[in-house]
């Protein structure tokens, strides 16, 4: 039997371990390194979430005072208790008009989309000279075109809006105008006032505000 020569074999040893390492390599360019882990899931953006579809309207909530939680989180900055929220979703126009395409004067609007808007008061409030106590309220709307009825009501946890005027709390009927801007996200937020908050409601060219007193 024939024995290889120590230089030839250290030269076949090279070459095939040469040649296993650039197949390899090959192989991670085209599919990545490989795992370990055999049952390591790989996430790629074109499949369907199998958990929960991805909502054109997301969910969104604004405190006052505004941004509450990220000042709670800052060490050195007194903060106040919280004395609203609000919780809703938003949609959005997609090339529509508001009151061509998806609004009607005179007809509830849920403030939102999805799930019922909802006011938490931490505190006794007042609203347009009504004293509201503090609770969670379900929003809404009745929309005209110089002005916007805006009511609480306790149908709490419900979706999409299904007026019950004997659930209702209480309504306030406030200007609408129209400004310079043209958002395409329906937007709630909380400024701060001289005596409180105004409750800022925002979509295409139109806006309202609802004064709060604490």
């Amino acid at each position: 039997m024939k024995s290889f020569a120590p230089g030839l074999f250290l030269l076949l040893t090279t070459t095939v371990f040469s040649a296993c390492s650039n197949k390899e390599k090959k192989q991670e360019e085209k599919t990545g390194p490989a795992s370990p882990d055999s049952s390591r899931v790989v996430i790629t953006d074109n499949k369907v979430n199998p958990y929960a579809i991805l909502d054109i309207s997301p969910m969104d909530i604004s405190y006052f005072p505004v941004d509450y939680p990220k000042l709670k989180m800052t060490d050195s900055v007194t903060v106040p208790s919280p004395l609203a929220r609000v919780i809703y979703s938003r949609p959005h126009l997609q090339g529509r008009r508001l009151f061509t395409d998806l609004l009607k004067y005179g007809e509830p609007w849920r403030l939102g989309a999805n799930e019922s808007t909802e006011l938490d008061l931490y505190a006794e409030t007042v609203i347009r000279n009504k004293k509201i106590k503090a609770g969670r309220y379900v929003l809404y709307c009745i929309p005209e075109a110089d002005s916007w009825t805006i009511v609480l009501n306790s149908n709490i946890d419900s979706w999409g809006l299904h007026p019950n005027p004997t659930k209702d709390i209480a309504s306030f009927s406030i200007p609408v105008r129209q400004t310079t801007n043209r958002l395409e996200y329906f937007t709630i937020i909380f400024e701060k006032t001289s005596g409180g908050a105004d409750m800022i409601m925002a979509w295409d060219n139109l806006e309202a505000r609802l004064p709060f007193s604490f």
